[in-house]
């Protein structure tokens, strides 16, 4: 009868790891439930299977690299993802089993996505992977934080609290992510709006109201003369300016790609009065809150630094945290190293001075991170109620030039007529 180390966690969440005896890997499970145990990570121990279980063992590779060469297709979105934590953290604190819970998950999501990627997964597990290994098979749905959270949370025997951890600071990041997209819709389409107007008094307007001045043989302001000068050109060449702009537009994307001309666009970005403090405080509120998680669920600072650091999107932003986590392996406190570089808000310094003296690190870093979040979504409300009544002035003082370049020529017939 072969032999299986397992590690599992008991009524209290505490992890236990033993061997167990078992013609199966099923049977092995079951007895472990039978003892009140929760399976996390079950396999053969070394020198414990027969030919039965070596055969079964090739076969479950066998089958396991044949899924992995085929994988699952597509990957979970962020809303999805945060659904399923949430799910898979309420389950597992209700007592369900791993694999159980990932097969009521997947039974009851709606997306064939979604469901292959949680049936891969429990797969995985039974055959004796730790829930965050069987994840790491799937990077295009499971990032490197999360995997770091919840092996964190199979280490310490604390899984279900750390996935409604993961949960919240999943949906809060949504949360701030809609609030930005949200917020942009208004002023982008009016912007669109403004132009596509502009584009038809242009194109449609001014040479029908101009070919009636035409005929009279009329000299024409200059300003006039502007307007249909511009008006021949963006109806005759209208769509070769199009397709010069989207290849502009295509060339710029490809450069950023380029990772000196991207660091040269974060430091210019950075260096913006508005726009610099408004990435500053996305950037360290995200820091913050990740770091809070990462910490609350068991994990070292340094590992915590080195896990964030992804998460940050602007570069200089992420060499500094680099220098920080050098500085931290080092021996140095974690303030006094966001303290030296002096790139990060200084609220983040401050709080973490605080978590750090108190023994309270992740709160204060929570806290942090919703004082950032606040004041970021105050800032882009006050630079967006300036941005709309801007787009509306400049839409006016556009349409005001086109008007009163065909009504210049219909008052000088007028003031001609009466002389």
């Amino acid at each position: 009868m072969p032999a299986f180390d397992y590690e599992a966690l008991d009524a209290r969440g505490k992890s236990r790891k033993g061997i167990i005896t078992a013609d199966s890997p099923r049977q092995a499970r079951l007895d472990l439930r039978a003892r009140k145990l929760m399976p996390v990570a079950l396999g053969l121990a070394q020198g414990g299977m027969g030919s039965a279980g070596q055969g079964a063992e090739a076969e479950s590779t066998a089958k396991s690299r044949m899924r992995n060469k085929m994988g699952p297709k597509g990957s979970l979105n962020q809303k999805q993802l945060s659904l399923v934590t949430r799910q898979l953290a309420t389950l597992l604190d209700a007592g369900a089993p791993v694999d159980e819970a990932l097969q009521s998950i997947a039974m009851q999501a709606d997306h064939r996505a979604v469901r292959r990627i949680l049936l891969a997964v429990r797969a995985d597990v039974m055959e004796g992977r730790r829930l965050s290994q069987a994840m790491a098979r799937h990077p295009g749905s499971f990032n490197p934080l999360y995997r770091a959270l919840v092996d964190a949370g199979e280490t310490s025997g604390a899984l279900g609290t750390v996935l409604l951890r993961l949960s919240v600071h999943l949906e809060k990041s949504r949360a701030m992510r809609t609030k930005i997209v949200t917020a942009l819709i208004y002023p982008i389409m009016l912007a669109i709006t403004a132009v596509v107007v502009i584009i038809a008094l242009m194109t449609f307007v001014v040479p029908k109201v101009v070919d009636q001045f035409d005929h009279l043989g009329q000299s024409l302001p200059a300003l006039t003369l502007f307007m249909i000068s511009l008006s021949d050109i963006i109806r005759d060449h209208g769509l070769m300016i199009l397709l010069g702009l989207g290849g502009v537009g295509g060339a710029v994307r490809l450069s950023l790609r380029r990772e000196a001309v991207a660091r040269r666009v974060s430091i210019w970005l950075l260096a913006m009065p508005i726009l610099g403090r408004l990435i500053r405080a996305v950037e360290g509120a995200r820091l913050a809150r990740t770091l809070a998680t990462l910490v609350a669920s068991g994990v070292p600072v340094v590992e915590s630094l080195e896990s964030a650091r992804p998460v940050l999107r602007s570069m200089p932003l992420q060499d500094a945290l680099g220098q920080v986590i050098t500085q931290v392996r080092e021996g140095s406190a974690l303030a006094q190293a966001l303290r030296r570089l002096a790139v990060f808000p200084p609220l983040i310094v401050y709080m973490s001075a605080v978590g750090e003296r108190s023994g309270q690190l992740p709160q204060m870093l929570e806290k942090a991170a919703d004082y950032l979040e606040s004041e970021f979504e105050q800032a882009t409300q006050i630079t967006l109620g300036l941005l709309e009544p801007a787009i509306i002035i400049i839409m006016g003082a556009m349409v005001a030039l086109i008007v009163l370049s065909i009504l210049l020529p219909i008052l000088q017939l007028n003031s001609l007529s009466l002389l």
